[in-house]
């Protein structure tokens, strides 16, 4: 089978790669990126990206969302007129599924708009602890998680946008059961740990991380005001995406993850739209 080589800006060619699409005999070097365009839209598509409004789960220091109406079809409902439809959103960057920019918690560094379209398109790695997290809602990854799965599937990719699934998102919309707070206020929620993610970050060379709960610490934590695990990813000028959702619905290895939001200037997160393309 001949080697597929990956021309300068031919980028989905290394996503037919990544998918597994590229598999066949006697494969093209033409392969146009309409080609691969074609393959991909016959793929399974799976939306990661909880829909926002006011009142859903979010950081307790954070106000809450505002929406209005300021034109409405027909008079007498918007608040500036009538003719069509048009809202405003008033809400905190870090808002549903949503982005943080290592300048979220590392002053100095790169802000939204800052970080490349190029780190939005990666392979999907999910780590599946939702088991563990069942028995117990402080579980904290581990190194035996990513060995597992690297046992499984091969070394984790450089590059690659790593998620753990919980299935915390199941709670969701319920503040309250998001937060799972004891009877001394203290959260119970599960979480990263150092470990790992130095080793995904600084061995593995990862692009992105991801969760489903609204921290990157566990509940016990950040119920101290610790969120050292999240300074930690920022600091290393890495971008990560919280409060995830249907990571039951993609593989552990050989999905294509796509990571879109808007381009704040200077911002420090944004809501974003994020959704994986099966193999």
């Amino acid at each position: 089978m001949k080697r597929i080589r990956i021309f300068t800006g031919q980028f989905f060619l290394m996503a037919l790669m990544i998918l597994g699409l590229a598999s066949c005999c006697q494969v093209s070097e033409k392969l146009s990126l309409a080609d691969a365009g074609q393959v991909i839209r016959t793929r399974k598509f799976v939306d990661l990206t909880h829909a926002f409004a006011p009142g859903i789960p979010h950081w307790p220091g954070f106000p809450d969302e505002k929406t209005e109406i300021l034109y409405w079809y027909e008079p007498g409902v918007g608040k500036l007129g009538g003719g069509f439809y048009a809202q405003s959103f008033t809400l905190v960057g870090q808002w549903g599924t949503h982005v943080d920019s290592p300048a979220h918690f590392a002053k100095g560094m790169r802000t939204v708009d800052q970080i490349d379209v190029k780190e939005m398109i990666m392979p999907l790695v999910v780590i599946d602890v939702h088991e563990k997290v069942a028995k117990n809602p402080d579980y904290v990854i581990t190194m035996e998680d990513v060995k597992r799965w690297e046992k499984e599937h091969g070394p984790i990719s450089e590059g690659a946008f790593v998620a753990m699934r919980s299935d915390w998102c199941r709670r969701w919309p319920d503040m309250k059961a998001m937060q799972n707070k004891d009877a001394n206020g203290v959260a119970h929620y599960p979480g990263w740990s150092l470990e790992v993610l130095k080793y995904l970050y600084e061995d593995r060379k990862i692009t992105a991380s991801g969760h489903e709960t609204t921290d990157t610490d566990p509940g016990i934590a950040t119920s101290k005001d610790d969120y050292s695990l999240e300074t930690y990813i920022l600091q290393q000028n890495h971008y990560q995406i919280e409060l995830l959702t249907n990571l039951s619905e993609v593989p552990e290895a050989g999905a294509l993850l796509v990571v879109a939001f808007p381009k704040p200037l200077g911002g420090s997160g944004f809501p974003a739209r994020v959704f994986a393309i099966l193999p």
